[in-house]
């Protein structure tokens, strides 16, 4: 049963600026101004210096990079806290300590606590307050350190006020156009703007656009620029249902992996091997990217033994990306939300269930490139149920039908979301894939049903998004 204190805190946030649910407005130091979260964080005693931090921003890719940081710090002994946003069902998602979300009752007293202070600065949002209200929670409990998630863009970001150890910078690709640019240069360049004087930076695989983008800004702020793919390197190995393995090696270590593969194993050194139970070769990508900010750390003199990063990616956890609910039908969730992350999406599919046939149950938010999206997805499916998530920014299932129009299906409207999915599961045939995507209101809304709790990891024992 809800905390009524709870609740009550929660309507006040509510009652601020929430720019995640407005569908337009400017993205500009005018709207999003870092001296209002500055002035804020001042009046609370500067919580976010307290303690180390990793600084993770992107267009995907981000949580499960921050959730296996986290999860390998934590495993290393570090008391570590994990920031993320959106949340699927519950605001107290968003802010962990070791894998354990804040109480109900100590997010209603601390948001009481900090009321004056928010009271005494006009203009702050919904993002900018949880943020602050984060930063007092993770200093009061004394973590170790915290990975911090950016929520959106970069630059203007209410968490842009750390000097993080670490800056790391996920995949890049179009999503927020119409606040972060029509360009993927644009786009990198916002991204780009947590990049800090001399601090390391990591950056996953990108476009030549936006690679070009983020390395003029880390060379004009001469912070080490440490990148994927060329001064570090993976190769995934095998995946099944349940995980997945991978290598990573540096660009040192570039001859010994040759030798070790011309040698057909036989070389005296091996490859470090790291499994994982997030799916997709996205997810490799994102775990090489994980193990060199790990990397970067053990140079700063943090204490994190190999073993314990393997223990730690083995643990990691991500609901709804990607995630297997159940085997008779396949029913698969994925908060897949832009064109990329529908591609990749897309290839999943084909990786991990060649040639089965795919019921789609599609919504998505009306912001979206929801055409895009589509594009990507509905040459593989066989069946298309539109539905509409329970949030102000979902778009109708007759807006999505003028969308999905053309592409040979048959077309069913089903709300609300969890009743689109029984109806996909009772039409399917054997081997058929049932797949709920499009966003993630959509996957919270079946992951918070009865029937699928039990199949939702549990947030208080592993690291999550």
């Amino acid at each position: 049963m809800t905390d009524p204190n709870y609740s009550e805190a929660l309507d006040y946030l509510y009652s601020f600026i929430d720019y995640s649910v407005k569908r337009r407005y400017r993205y500009s130091p005018e709207v999003l101004d870092l001296n209002r979260v500055r002035r804020l964080l001042a009046l609370l005693g500067d919580p976010q210096d307290a303690y180390p931090t990793v600084h993770v921003a992107g267009t995907k890719g981000k949580g499960s990079v921050c959730a296996m940081i986290a999860s390998a710090l934590r495993s290393a002994g570090y008391c570590t806290g994990l920031y993320t946003s959106p949340h699927m069902q519950c605001f107290t998602e968003r802010i962990r300590i070791n894998g354990n979300e804040i109480s109900e009752s100590t997010f209603a007293s601390l948001m009481e606590e900090i009321k004056p202070s928010v009271e005494a600065i006009p203009g702050l949002t919904v993002f900018e307050i949880a943020t602050a209200l984060m930063f007092v929670y993770f200093s009061r409990q004394e973590v170790d350190c915290a990975v911090i998630e950016v929520g959106l863009g970069g630059r203007l970001d209410a968490t842009n006020v750390l000097i993080p150890q670490v800056s790391v910078i996920t995949s890049l690709s179009y999503d927020h156009m119409h606040l972060l640019g029509n360009s993927l240069s644009d786009i990198a360049r916002e991204k780009a703007g947590i990049i800090k004087t001399r601090v390391p930076v990591v950056v996953a695989p990108q476009q030549f656009e936006a690679a070009g983008v983020v390395e003029d800004v880390a060379r004009a702020k001469q912070a080490p620029l440490i990148r994927i793919g060329r001064d570090w390197h993976f190769s995934a190995g095998t995946h099944n249902l349940e995980n997945q393995s991978l290598y990573i090696w540096s660009d040192a270590e570039r001859p010994l992996m040759e030798a070790y593969v011309e040698s057909g194993g036989g070389e005296e050194w091996i490859p470090p091997r790291y499994g994982i139970p997030l799916l997709g070769y996205h997810q490799v990508i994102n775990c090489a990217t994980a193990r060199v900010v790990l990397e970067i750390l053990r140079d700063k003199g943090w204490r994190i033994p190999e073993e314990d990063i393997q223990r730690g990616f083995r643990e990691a956890s991500l609901p709804g990306r990607f995630q297997i609910l159940t085997h008779d039908p396949f029913v698969v969730v994925d908060s897949a939300h832009n064109r990329d992350s529908a591609l990749r999406l897309r290839i999943a599919l084909d990786d991990y269930f060649p040639g089965q046939p795919v019921t789609l149950i599609f919504g998505a938010s009306a912001d979206k490139d929801i055409r895009g999206m589509l594009g990507e997805l509905l040459p593989r499916v066989s069946r298309l149920i539109l539905t509409q998530a329970v949030h102000p920014r979902a778009a109708s299932t007759e807006a999505l039908a003028e969308l999905a129009n053309g592409y040979g299906l048959h077309i069913e409207s089903i709300v609300p979301v969890i009743q689109a999915l029984r109806h996909g599961i009772e039409m399917a045939r054997p081997g058929e894939v049932v797949l709920a995507a499009g966003s993630l209101f959509v996957v919270g809304e079946i992951l918070a049903t009865r029937e699928f709790s039990t199949n939702r990891i549990a947030y208080a024992k592993e690291e999550v998004e």
